[in-house]
């Protein structure tokens, strides 16, 4: 590990409790100064955020449950326009990445504080990334202006998670603590953290029943290292993948990730001796492969529904674009990677 980096702590204020969801919010509002909270989420989380929005009383405007997978762009203007008519002042976005996603929209167009309540593993709360989609093309960006003023981390809410979403969810915010040990602007607080959530998320997944509050912490780290760090070339495929061929956001994210640490295991040795002891196995790449199959999620492209010839055009899309990796990935690697991940088998280290 390097002895030179910089580390910049994000300004964020996180609440880690159970019941936190209707007990907490509304003071984090106050706290905030906020009087006229417009509360968001998906179709499916409706009942969770009407809960949030009677915590909050008089000072919660409406509901908004709108939100849907890779933001797009009408749905974010929709989601400002009522906004705007409303009159709001701030926005409490309940549910997982498409929820707080179409939060960071209203942030970054409406200039709203958000306040995040997470109820998956999806990490999103913790990063000032922000994605919108448009025309087949995921466009991708870093503003603190969409950064949560306050994360109000419940576990109860994850209780209702079907045991296969919680799977894929957990998979993804592992990704997020892969990629930021090998990131170029990695440092030890954020190996530390990395590995403690990849740690902690790989002995949850397989009893989450059991130990919710140990998933969540966990998804908790890992979307902390995400917003701190540069994202590589595992995040680039997936929102390629997601916002081009409209994949499952963490389905997709489970299926690439060993694949895309398998061709980079070579030039990362620091990484992969922080995975061997954080997931217990000398394989990283094939511990995550089999992580994901004793938690039933899907492990190939196919499977999810990308087309065989959709590899050609993903493979173009990723290539036009630079991003950090700490192995240069030519069009012949990437099409490698996707046709391995495509169809599902083991990963070979070094592809």
């Amino acid at each position: 590990m390097s002895t030179e980096f910089v580390y910049e702590a994000l300004p964020m204020r996180v609440v880690f409790r159970p019941g936190a969801a209707t007990t907490a919010v509304a003071a984090e509002a106050e706290r905030l100064g906020l009087r006229r909270v417009l509360v968001l989420s998906g179709s499916r989380g409706r009942d969770v955020a009407q809960a949030v929005a009677d915590s909050l009383g008089d000072a919660c405007v409406g509901v908004h449950p709108g939100a849907v997978m890779h933001v797009p762009v009408e749905v974010a203007d929709e989601a400002v326009d009522v906004a705007r008519k409303l009159d709001a002042d701030g926005c409490v976005a309940v549910g997982g990445g498409s929820a707080i996603g179409l939060g960071k929209a209203l942030a970054l167009r409406a200039g709203l504080p958000l306040i995040a309540v997470p109820s998956t593993y999806a990490g999103s709360e913790m990063t000032p990334v922000w994605g919108l989609t448009e025309n087949g093309v995921k466009r991708t960006g870093r503003d603190r202006a969409v950064l949560p003023r306050s994360v109000v981390y419940d576990p109860e809410l994850t209780l209702s998670m079907p045991p296969a979403l919680s799977g894929t969810s957990g998979m993804n915010a592992i990704a997020h603590a892969v990629e930021a040990l090998y990131a170029p602007d990695a440092s030890p607080v954020i190996s530390l953290m990395a590995e403690e959530g990849v740690r902690s998320l790989a002995a949850a997944l397989p009893v989450v029943a059991d130990a919710r509050s140990q998933a969540l912490y966990g998804a908790w780290l890992c979307g902390a290292c995400l917003g701190a760090t540069t994202m590589g070339l595992h995040h680039k495929l997936c929102h390629v993948l997601g916002g081009t061929f409209n994949l499952p956001h963490a389905d997709t994210h489970t299926v690439v990730l060993p694949y895309v640490l398998a061709f980079n295991s070579p030039a990362v040795p620091t990484t992969l001796a922080a995975l061997r002891r954080a997931l217990g196995t000398p394989d990283p790449a094939l511990g995550l492969y089999d992580l994901a199959g004793r938690l039933g999620a899907p492990r190939s492209l196919a499977a999810l529904g990308l087309p065989r010839e959709g590899i050609e055009r993903a493979v173009g899309l990723a290539a036009a674009t630079p991003y950090a990796n700490p192995r240069e990935a030519s069009p012949d690697d990437l099409r490698a990677i996707l046709t391995a991940a495509y169809e599902g088998a083991p990963p070979a280290t070094g592809l």
